[in-house]
């Protein structure tokens, strides 16, 4: 989406007084520490020397007073610098940055910048929208969730933070049973707004917080409130949708069209949902509002936030893609303990593509798993074409003839209705349709959203129809055929190929009077049934449309020394929960549940799987457990080939390539083992601000700036970072990585291995290592460039342990001379 446009000047009313503004929001960061990392002696109080949250008490009173300090400092920078009126402060933020948003005209931001104590403006952007059969896909039912109590207690007392656009709490998945009631949380500090129109709380027990935050969508004129609600209600379904998947409750029918579609459950469906709506309809959201839900998740005690969400481009005023406010709130989040996983964005198969960028974050990649919805439609001739849908099938024993929607359109309804869609019945002549077939055209409206495969389902039930076909008759590289439930039988012929020959078919069966209309349809087919899926082995694939690595440092596209995505997980075609009040999905207008695809869907199952580790392993850092999902992830598939990414051929053919770690990260994430990885990578706080200030070509006032820390020290290079994963994108001649582990498990010897593209010679050191429980040890890497191909080299890390434990790390390196 692009940036809101210049704005007219407007009136609103605020607190019994009115100001006037022409401009747009600013995100401004000013002098001083946040709460979380504050280290000054106000009365007493330090906070930065902890790496979580449970060290100090952000209830204190002196971290109120310190909050307060720096909401008045905030008031006193505006106050001192314009005039009552023509400005509007929406928000303070004070917990994990110190700065505010402010709505003021662009001459105002310029004034700003120059005003002693602020530190950097920049103007707010938008952010964009970044399932059930995966819990068994994944092995939760049978490998993980008995372990911990059943699917009763799985993700008992943690609490996931959902930044997006509401939830419909009146839906099965988010109920809290009498059977099973849930106790208070004092670890909790969130609160619950009110229904405007019911009057009732939107919390429950298995919802413990509903907030909303729109102040910068209200500024910018984008917030309609008869349609966005202001509440937490979710009037997309977008929101409604990630929480179930994340922590919806267990069991819940899907039923639709008078068809069951099997039963939806969240990864970790005891865990409880905190609401966090700063995503609204149509338009998406704003910076702003997203890093004020943000801090309220953090300040409020969540264990995990999960952001299916992200900006619609990278950074352009901050020379690093790494210190934009919406990472560095999430760098502090991560400071709190609170473990992040953010959606890599759905620009796939493009390269650098990713919307996730810094270490501190787990980006997720989406993948197709094993279930298909795919269908068949027999030709009078005997030809049988391929397709999807998710319908019944016409009746087993019969053939329909057919008939082009272009040929049963009303000579009246020509200048009004575009009939070849299918969209309106008005436009067709029943009496040609009813009993047959009707096919259709599947235009570039289907792709804008302004054309339904649910709205053809209405026209031929309405116009009495067999059955229809929808024909795609050109190749859209935007276009994303996913099968929509219907409850009369249909299909959709993706391949161009094969809708040519449809209508090749179609074509020589009509007969046709000399002006060209049909007067005989002579055209035979059957449409098969598809309402049961078919399950392959050749899963997971990472989806098509996932965004793909390498990792970016700068809006100037330059690569980065990270390794992005970090893991992939189910993400096409989720069943989940979903909103009556829901326009995000033009095919699931009043329906309670949705299957729908993106990388929105991946990171609620990563979300969910870490409530699962954090149940287990309260104690543990962030970085600790996205070591854990990543050096436990699976890079086979379940025929035991690799993992196979789907790209483009040329411009219309889809073909499988072996991925690579900028398709899928680590691999696919494996939750049985996440649970018990053996060794994990940890990283805190001051590593990576080191990572930061070793960043070639950064600006480090900027690092200032926004962290209000100097670089004292740093890395020699950004990959020495320690995580589980080694990324060099420019390397000459040799250069040595240092890893260090740490044993979470009883005293194992591990045997260390590496292997490479030819290109590149890696070598580790030692070979061999006995770690006792909850001791570390360093090993090395020596990478060195034995050819120069202008092309990134992959390979792997393996650590396997004579208790069973094995421990992947991947590799990325470009070599650029020895």
């Amino acid at each position: 989406m692009a940036k809101v446009g210049e704005m007219g000047l407007w009136v609103l009313a605020v607190m019994g007084s009115l100001y006037f503004v022409s401009g747009e929001v600013y995100i401004v960061i000013v002098e001083g520490e946040p709460v979380v990392t504050y280290r000054g002696g106000l009365e007493g109080y330090a906070a930065t020397a902890v790496e979580s949250r449970e060290e100090f008490d952000i209830t204190s009173e002196h971290v109120r007073s310190y909050a307060s300090l720096l909401q008045k400092t905030h008031n006193a920078i505006l106050a001192s610098a314009f005039e009552p009126g023509t400005y509007k402060k929406l928000y303070s933020y004070h917990h994990l940055i110190n700065g505010f948003a402010v709505h003021m005209s662009p001459d105002q931001a310029n004034l700003l910048r120059k005003t002693p104590g602020v530190l950097h403006v920049e103007e707010d952007s938008k952010v964009i929208r970044l399932t059930t059969h995966t819990p068994q896909f994944l092995g939760l039912p049978t490998g993980v969730w008995p372990t911990g109590g059943g699917s009763q207690r799985a993700g008992e007392n943690v609490v996931i933070g959902l930044i997006d656009s509401g939830i419909y709490p009146q839906h099965p998945s988010f109920a809290a049973l009498p059977s099973e009631p849930y106790e208070p949380l004092p670890t909790y500090r969130g609160k619950c707004e009110v229904d405007p129109g019911t009057k009732r709380r939107f919390c429950n027990g298995k919802i413990v917080g509903a907030q909303h935050f729109s102040a910068a969508a209200i500024a910018s004129g984008s917030f309609n409130p008869s349609v966005d609600f202001a509440s937490p209600l979710d009037g997309d379904g977008h929101g409604s949708h990630t929480a179930a998947i994340a922590a919806g409750n267990n069991g819940i029918p899907v039923r639709m069209h008078g068809y069951e579609f099997g039963h939806a459950s969240g990864m970790a469906p005891r865990a409880r949902i905190a609401v966090y709506k700063a995503i609204y309809r149509g338009f998406g959201g704003f910076v702003a509002d997203v890093v004020a839900a943000i801090e309220q998740a953090v300040k409020d005690g969540v264990d995990i936030i999960n952001l299916s969400v992200g900006p619609n481009s990278p950074p352009t005023t901050i020379r690093t893609t790494f210190l934009n406010p919406f990472d560095a709130a999430l760098l502090s989040a991560v400071k709190a303990g609170v473990f992040v996983a953010q959606a890599g964005g759905n620009g796939g198969p493009f390269s650098k593509t990713m919307v996730s960028f810094s270490p501190w974050i787990t980006s997720v990649a989406a993948a197709v798993d094993d279930r298909r919805y795919q269908n068949h439609l027999t030709l009078g001739n005997g030809k049988i074409l391929p397709g999807i849908g998710l319908s019944p099938g016409t009746h087993w024993n019969r053939t329909y003839s057919l008939v082009a929607a272009n040929d049963a359109m009303l000579n009246s309804s020509e200048a009004l209705y575009s009939s070849s869609d299918c969209q309106k019945p008005e436009g067709l002549n029943k009496k040609m349709v009813e009993g047959r077939i009707l096919l259709c055209g599947y235009s570039f409206n289907f792709v804008m959203g302004s054309s339904s495969i649910r709205k053809v389902s209405q026209t031929a039930r309405s116009l009495g129809a067999a059955g229809f076909v929808l024909a795609v008759e050109s190749f859209s590289p935007e276009a994303r055929f996913d099968p929509v439930p219907v409850g009369i039988p249909g299909i959709v012929i993706t391949d161009v190929s094969k809708s040519a020959e449809l209508v090749e078919y179609y074509n020589s069966s009509t007969l046709r009077d000399q002006a060209g209309h049909a007067t005989s349809f002579r055209a035979m087919a059957s449409i098969g049934d598809a309402l049961v899926p078919t399950l392959h082995k050749s899963a997971p694939q990472v989806a098509l449309f996932s965004s793909r690595g390498p990792d970016i440092k700068d809006f100037s596209f330059q690569d980065a020394d990270v390794l992005k995505p970090d893991i992939l997980a189910p993400g096409s075609l989720i069943w989940a929960a979903w909103t009556p009040n829901g326009t995000d999905e033009v095919n699931y207008l009043g329906e309670g549940f949705a299957m729908i695809s993106g990388t929105s869907m991946a990171a609620p199952h990563i979300a969910g799987i870490a409530a699962l580790i954090k149940q287990k392993h309260r104690d543990w850092s962030p970085s600790a457990i996205k070591s854990a999902l990543m050096t436990t992830a699976i890079t086979i598939d379940r025929a035991g080939h690799p993992l196979q990414a789907q790209q483009y051929s040329g411009l219309e053919n889809m073909i499988l390539a072996q991925a690579t770690p900028f398709d899928c990260g680590s691999g696919s994430v494996h939750p049985r083992g996440a649970l018990d990885p053996g060794l994990i990578f940890d990283a805190g706080y001051e590593d990576y601000l080191k990572f930061l200030c070793s960043v070639p070509g950064v600006d480090l006032h900027q690092i200032r700036n926004i962290t209000m820390r100097t670089c004292m020290s740093s890395f020699r290079h950004p990959a020495d970072l320690n995580t589980p994963s080694i990324t060099i994108s420019s390397l000459r001649g040799t250069q040595t990585i240092m890893r260090t582990v740490k044993n979470i498990a009883g005293a194992e010897t591990y045997t260390i291995s590496g292997r490479m593209s030819p290109e590149i010679a890696l070598e580790v050191s030692p070979r061999a290592m006995t770690l006792e429980p909850d001791t570390s040890r360093t090993f090395s890497v020596i990478l060195t460039v034995r050819s120069v191909t202008g092309k990134y080299s992959f390979g792997e890390v393996l650590m396997k342990g004579d208790r069973g434990h094995s421990v992947r790390i991947p590799v990325a390196v470009m070599g650029v001379g020895n």
